[in-house]
C-alpha cells in the first residue's frame, strides 16, 4: 500500500499542473481576491461620489432656498438642454432617455402647505438600479435641511421655545443597544463568503489528481500492470486514496496558512478597515479549527473523486464526471448563507453544510466547541462510509473495465 502510495505521489509531484492546482492556486488566490474586491469597490465608491449628475427642478420657486443648495451642489449641475419638463412623466422620459440624472417635481409651495396643516410631498424622479449610488440620499439630505428649518420656523410661531422643539417632536426615542460586537457583525456577513472559498479548493486538491490516478491508468494501460502486482485490490485503493487525501490535506493546509499570512499582510500595512475589524481578533486556534474541520472533507471529496475516476474509462470522460460533483458542493454552501441558517445538533449533520456554517461560527468568535465535535464524528462517519464504497467499487470487474 504505501509503496503505492510513494510511486503515486512522486508521479503526481513531477506534474507541473498539478503542483499548480495544489500549492499556487491556493497561495495566490487570496491576495488576488482580496485585491480585486478592494479596487472594484474603492474604484466604484469612488466614481459614484464623483460624479456630477444632471437635474430638472419643476416649480423650484416654491422652495427656493432648497433650489439654491441643490443648484451650488458640487454633484448636481442644472440641465441646460432645449427640452422642457413640466411635469412627472417628462421627467421620467427625460431619465430613460439619458436627457438628465434626475428631476425633482415640487408640487406646491411646502411653507403654504405646512401653513394649512398638509404634508408637501416631493418626488424625485432618477434610475436606482446601480447598487451604488448616492443621488436620493444627498437630495433628500438638502430637503431634510430645508424641511427642519420650516418645521423650527412654524414651531417658533406657536410660542414654542428652541429647546423643546425635539422633545415635542420625538416624544420617544428608540435607542438599540447591539450585544453583539463588531467581530461577531463582521463575522456573519464575511463568514458566509470564506466557505465558498475554502471548500472548492479543498474538492479541487483531491479532483484534479483524482483524475490521473483512475482513468489516467486505463488510457495509459498501466492499470493492468498495478493489478498484477502482489498486492490487494483494498491495498491499491487504500494507496491511491491516501495520495489523494495528502494531495487534498496539502491543498487545505496551504490555504489556511495562506489566508492567515495574507491577513497578516493585510492588518499590517493595508488601509482596509474591514479586513482589520473582522480579522483583529482572529487567533491561530481558529486557523487551527477551520483546518481540522477541512480534514474530513478532504477524506469525502477524496474518495468520492476517487470512484469517479474509477468508474471513468478516459481522462476526458473523468473531466466531464468531475463537473457535476464540483457543481453540487457549492449547493450545501448556499443552504448555510440562507436566512436564519445556523450551526444546531440538527445542521451540524448536513454534509458540506455543517463545515460552512461552523468556518462562519468560528469567523464570528460565537462557535459551539461541541457542534464541531459532532461535525468531525459525522463528517468522518461518511467519509468512512464512502473509503468503503469505493474500495468496493474498485473490486468490480464490470466498473474497472467498461
Amino acid at each position: 500500500m504505501f509503496e503505492v502510495y510513494k510511486k503515486e505521489l512522486k508521479e503526481l509531484l513531477r506534474d507541473k499542473k498539478t503542483l499548480m492546482f495544489v500549492v499556487a492556486l491556493p497561495v495566490l488566490i487570496f491576495p488576488i481576491i482580496f485585491a480585486v474586491m478592494a479596487f472594484i469597490s474603492s474604484q466604484a465608491a469612488l466614481e459614484a461620489d464623483q460624479k456630477v449628475n444632471t437635474y430638472v427642478i419643476i416649480n423650484g420657486d416654491y422652495a427656493p432656498e432648497f433650489t439654491d443648495k441643490v443648484f451650488y451642489h458640487k454633484s448636481f449641475e442644472l440641465y441646460k438642454g432645449s427640452k422642457t419638463f413640466n411635469t412627472i412623466e417628462e421627467l421620467k422620459a427625460g431619465v430613460t432617455a439619458g436627457d438628465i440624472d434626475m428631476g425633482i417635481y415640487l408640487p406646491s409651495n411646502a411653507e403654504d402647505t405646512l401653513d394649512s396643516g398638509e404634508q408637501s410631498k416631493w418626488e424625485v424622479v432618477f434610475n436606482d438600479a446601480k447598487s451604488i449610488n448616492f443621488l436620493f440620499d444627498r437630495v433628500k439630505e438638502l430637503a431634510q435641511e430645508y424641511s427642519d428649518v420650516l418645521q423650527a420656523k412654524k414651531l417658533k410661531s406657536f410660542g414654542i421655545e428652541d429647546s423643546t422643539h425635539k422633545a415635542i417632536l420625538t416624544p420617544i426615542e428608540v435607542v438599540k443597544v447591539d450585544t453583539a460586537d463588531k467581530r461577531e457583525n463582521l463575522g456573519e456577513k464575511i463568514g458566509g463568503f470564506l466557505p465558498y472559498l475554502l471548500i472548492p479548493l479543498v474538492l479541487m486538491g483531491a479532483t484534479y489528481p483524482a483524475i490521473d490516478l483512475g482513468a489516467g491508468e486505463k488510457e495509459r494501460g498501466t492499470l493492468e500492470t498495478l493489478l498484477l502486482t502482489p498486492i490487494t485490490r483494498t491495498e491499491l485503493v487504500l494507496g491511491k486514496f491516501i495520495t489523494l487525501l495528502t494531495t487534498s490535506i496539502a491543498s487545505t493546509t496551504i490555504t489556511v496558512v495562506s489566508m492567515g499570512c495574507w491577513v497578516a499582510v493585510a492588518l499590517a500595512f493595508a488601509d482596509l478597515d474591514f479586513i482589520k475589524t473582522a480579522f483583529s481578533t482572529l487567533a491561530v486556534t481558529d486557523l487551527l479549527m477551520i483546518f481540522v474541520l477541512l480534514l474530513p472533507l478532504a477524506a469525502i471529496f477524496s474518495s468520492l473523486a476517487l470512484a469517479i475516476s474509477i468508474y471513468a474509462r478516459t481522462f476526458k470522460e473523468a473531466q466531464n464526471y468531475m463537473a457535476p460533483l464540483s457543481m453540487g458542493v457549492f449547493f450545501p454552501i448556499i443552504i448555510s448563507i440562507m436566512p436564519n441558517m445556523e450551526l444546531t445538533a440538527k445542521t451540524a449533520f448536513i454534509p458540506v453544510t455543517n463545515v460552512a456554517l461552523a468556518i462562519k461560527d468560528i469567523i464570528k468568535g460565537t462557535v459551539d466547541y461541541t457542534f464541531v465535535g459532532l461535525i468531525f464524528l459525522a463528517t468522518a462517519l461518511i467519509a468512512g462510509a464512502l473509503l468503503a464504497f469505493c474500495v468496493k467499487w474498485f473490486n468490480r470487474e464490470d466498473v474497472l473495465f467498461r
